[in-house]
């Protein structure tokens, strides 16, 4: 029978506070497995603690910035001291800038890419002793289309989540033989807060302009929701994945599959 059962197993999602992680750390607790989350201010902890509570879930939450190494290993350390061994991790913080590339600073475009490619770097780094000395562990990054497309006013982003897919790809060569399996999930775009002020109705009564061009580009019709990522993130996480190593699942509605309909 296939398991994707978590039972007793010990999950790390950063940035779990709300959206996407959250959704994915409702999951693998439904799942059967111990939450742990970080965040890095109090305003952001005071919601994770609002948001477990309100679900149900009882979850352990750190304040740790995914681009502190010494930090992070502090915080890795602590969790095996009180809760056991990471069995899988998740790294799913991040931010995007949306800014024209002639008009970045520098600065501006290394603070995505720490936060979106340096932390999860961080974060595997320190969890995957524990898991080679376990003997398995799940490490999934979440991605994004853009891993593989470009688009305007994203630079940073895109070459941080491209640079996440080859990250997956290298963790997955470097460690296949520890029987840790590292996979990434490639979000669609994604109903969350967000992401809110582009599906807005207008004052006239149309959708946002952005919000049309993504239903128009997706072939489900829709934009995806965090609880479509529940699914895909269990099955990463589950032995039923044990043979899935360095793959990109793109859970998008069809838009990397999909040129757009002739105008």
């Amino acid at each position: 029978m296939v398991n994707f059962s978590l039972e007793g197993k010990v999950a790390l999602v950063t940035g779990g506070v709300y959206g996407i992680g959250f959704a994915i750390a409702k999951a693998f607790h439904e799942a059967g497995a111990k939450i742990v989350y970080n965040c890095n201010t109090q305003s952001s902890m005071d919601m994770g603690v609002a948001n477990y509570k309100e679900a149900g879930i009882d979850a352990t939450g750190y304040m740790c910035d995914v681009i502190d190494e010494d930090g992070v290993k502090a915080m890795v350390a602590d969790i095996e001291k009180r809760i056991g061994t990471i069995d899988i991790l998740v790294n799913n913080a991040g931010i995007i800038k949306r800014i024209p590339m002639t008009e970045m600073d520098a600065e501006e475009f290394r603070e995505v890419v720490d936060i979106d490619l340096v932390g999860p770097f961080i974060c595997s780094k320190a969890v995957i002793p524990g898991m080679i000395k376990k003997g398995h562990g799940k490490i999934i990054n979440i991605c994004s289309m853009m891993s593989e497309l470009g688009r305007e006013t994203v630079s940073a982003y895109a070459s941080a989540k491209g640079g996440l897919k080859m990250l997956t790809r290298n963790i997955c060569s470097e460690y296949g033989d520890a029987n840790i399996q590292c996979n990434g999930i490639g979000p669609g775009y994604i109903a969350t807060p967000q992401t809110a002020p582009l599906r807005e109705i207008q004052p006239d009564g149309s959708r946002h302009p952005f919000d049309q061009f993504i239903i128009a580009k997706t072939p489900a019709g829709r934009w995806g929701t965090p609880e479509d990522l529940m699914g895909p993130a269990v099955f990463l996480a589950s032995d039923a994945s044990d043979f899935v190593n360095g793959h990109i699942l793109y859970v998008d509605g069809g838009i990397l599959a999909y040129i757009g309909r002739q105008p």
